[in-house]
Order: structure tokens, then sequence, then C-alpha cells
């Protein structure tokens, strides 16, 4: 099925979702605001249309693309060479994107997705079914939390628990405070919530080598349940020092996991126990498959990363990707709440059965990605329009 036109859309969201992380700010922006905002992708081939929906978080620490480095990636360079392609033909695909623009990650996730939507209705089929099967239909969900007071930071975890049944949340740390503030809110935290809940901690490359080691041992009597990206992500080597130290807490690569060559550097220098794999920044699922086979070979598990903010086609791919995982590969639970409900309806599907429930999501199993989008909502909400033919 032969691709015909491409439609790419900046759309609004409902909520301005500001948030503190070691780096700075993260932030959706204003209403009417082009920064901050999703783009969305509709793929055009033979009378099917396929949906892939990403949120750029530039501006930020460690992504480059842009609201505006999206639309010209698609528009300008990736979907002219797409128009005539078959939607199957993924790998062939996969290698345009690297000739083309290698680095345009986000991008080449939203047409990524696209085409896994519209080759699924194509072929009548979820897209768990064209990743692997089905091994997981009921996924859990973790929390993330923002730097903030501990007091703030314990009522949000509190939120998570009694709102949305939620038993996992990932403490941001990494900020102005320095370790020893980062110590002081974990504690509070545990000591708030009790031991039913799982807490990681995520200074987002905040720390230094010697910081981190301090940390751990400093929570060594308070159970800390993970540990993601303490340091830079090109310092390998200090990642590996960081795990030799970490007493089989496990210790995830999330800013350091951008390509397939970063799974097998990571894995070949011992340095992680886990691959946070979100789809936005590894290029889509396609590429997250590749990922996941070094993962399984490495004796290495995935976490599934990215906060889907109120785009239910963002959460719904990792989904697809988390439920065509085996269980035991897969650690400690999927982050994309604020797409299935966290922070309320997705402006572009306000009715949608995709909601959080008990603490976990359950995968859609309807064709392609299993979102069915308002058109009079997207028509409402878009900022900006293109086309490519």
């Amino acid at each position: 099925m032969a691709i015909d036109r491409i439609e790419v859309f900046v759309t609004d969201l409902t909520i301005r979702l500001q948030r503190e992380i070691s780096s700075g700010a993260y932030d959706t922006g204003p209403t009417g605001s082009l920064i901050g905002k999703p783009v969305l992708v509709k793929i055009h081939a033979d009378g099917v249309v396929g949906y892939g929906q990403i949120r750029p978080i530039s501006p930020g620490h460690f992504m480059p693309d842009t609201v505006h480095g999206m639309v010209s990636a698609i528009t300008e360079f990736y979907g002219p060479r797409l128009i005539g392609k078959d939607i199957l033909d993924f790998e062939s695909l996969l290698t345009m994107f690297d000739q083309t623009l290698p680095a345009n990650m986000n991008a080449r996730a939203a047409i990524d997705h696209a085409l896994h939507d519209a080759a699924g209705k194509a072929l009548n089929l979820p897209v768990y079914k064209l990743l692997g099967g089905l091994c997981q239909p009921r996924i859990p969900l973790e929390w993330s939390v923002g730097l903030a007071s501990p007091e703030k930071m314990a009522q949000d975890v509190h939120r998570a628990m009694k709102e949305f049944g939620l038993s996992v949340a990932c403490l941001k740390a990494g900020g102005k405070g320095g370790w020893e503030r980062d110590v002081a809110n974990f504690i509070a935290v545990r000591e708030s919530v009790g031991d039913n809940v799982a807490i990681g901690m995520d200074p987002n490359e905040g720390w230094t080598v010697s910081e981190a080691i301090r940390v751990i041992k400093k929570l060594t009597p308070y159970r800390l349940d993970y540990l993601e990206q303490p340091v830079k992500r090109q310092n390998i080597a200090g990642m590996a020092a960081i795990r030799r130290e970490m007493n089989g807490i496990p210790l995830m690569a999330d800013e350091g996991l951008m390509t397939l060559a970063d799974s097998y550097a990571l894995a070949k220098a011992d340095a992680v126990d886990v691959f946070c794999v979100k789809l936005y920044k590894v290029g889509g699922l396609h590429a997250a498959k590749k990922i996941a086979a070094v993962a399984e070979a490495s004796g290495i598990q995935l976490n599934i990363g990215g906060l889907a903010v109120q785009s239910q086609l963002e959460a719904a791919a990792g989904a697809h990707f988390y439920a065509s995982s085996p269980e035991h590969l897969i650690m400690p639970a999927a982050e994309f709440v604020f797409g299935v409900g966290g922070l309320g309806p997705d402006p572009l599907v306000p009715d949608s059965d995709f909601q959080v429930k008990d603490g976990h999501v359950t995968v859609p199993n309807r064709p392609g990605l299993g979102i069915n989008v308002d058109e009079r909502a997207l028509e409402r909400y878009t900022l900006k329009r293109e086309a490519v033919k």
C-alpha cells in the first residue's frame, strides 16, 4: 500500500504542565504557543489513514528536536521521500531516515507510529501483533514526580496512589539543593508513603559519580528501588563504576540510550541493568524493537518511558511496545500515565476507554494503535498545518 499524502499538525493542549528537573524547567507552554506542543502526523495510503503523535520536549537538556524542527524534517526531508513508498517497508524506510536526517528522532518516531497505525488498520491487526504478539495485555504504570519540597513530592505520590491506584513512583533529583536535598526528599517520601510503593530516583544526569555513590549509601536503610541516569550520558565508565556500588539495585540508562549503537556500548561495558526506552528519543517502534533485542541478549531489562502528556496516540504506541514484550524483560512499570487520564482527557480523543484503572491500562486491541481521533477536535485544536503530496 503506497503512501500518497502526508499531513502534519501542531495541536494545542488544554493544560499546561510545568515541572522542575535537574536541567531547569519542563514546560508544555502556554495555550496557543507552538513551542512545547505535540506534532501529529497523518499518513494516507490507498484509503488507509495512520496517525502518530509526538511532543518534542525541547527546549530541554538532551533532545535536539523542537516543534519547528519536527515539522521541517517531516515536510521538507522525510515526507517527500516517503511518497510512493509501501507502508510495510519499515526496514528500508529506517535506512532512508539514516541517510537523510540521522538524528531527528522525534520526527522519525511520529512517522514510525503513523506507519504502524496504518499497517495495522490495513491488515486488521492491533499494532502489538506487528511487533511480535501479545505478551502482557494489562500494563502497570508509574508516576513521575517533579522537583519540589519534600512535602509536595510526598503529596504528589499520595495523589497517584489514591486517585489512580499506582504503586510505582519516580522522584526527580539533581536540582539546586544538591545531592543532600535529594536524599532528604527521598527519605521524606518513603517515610510518608511507606513500603508498599516502589520508589526510584532520576537525577537526569545531575550528579557526579561520587555523589551518586554517596546517595546510594545514604539511602541503604530506605530501600531505593532503582536509579535512573545519575551522570552525563557520555560517561559510560562512570555508569559502570556506579553500578558496581549498587548492591543489586537496578541502574537505568535514559539520556545515555538514544541509538542502537548506544545500547550495544552500554551492554558491552556492563554499565546498566535497565534500558529506558522512550519511543520519541529512539525513533519509534521499529528502532525500539532492535534495542530490545540487544537488551534481551545482554540480560538487560527494559523500562518504557515518556510522559505522553495528554496524548492517547503517544501513550498507545508505548502500550503496544510494552504489551509485545515478555513480562520478565520489563521493569518496573510504564511512564505514560499522563496520556491515559493522569492530566485529564486528550483534547483530540475526548471519549476513550484507554484510561488508567487500578494503576494499570489495558492495551487497545482494535486495528492499528486503536485510538480514534476526533476529526472535529483536531480541526479545533490545530495551531499549524502542512501537507506533503
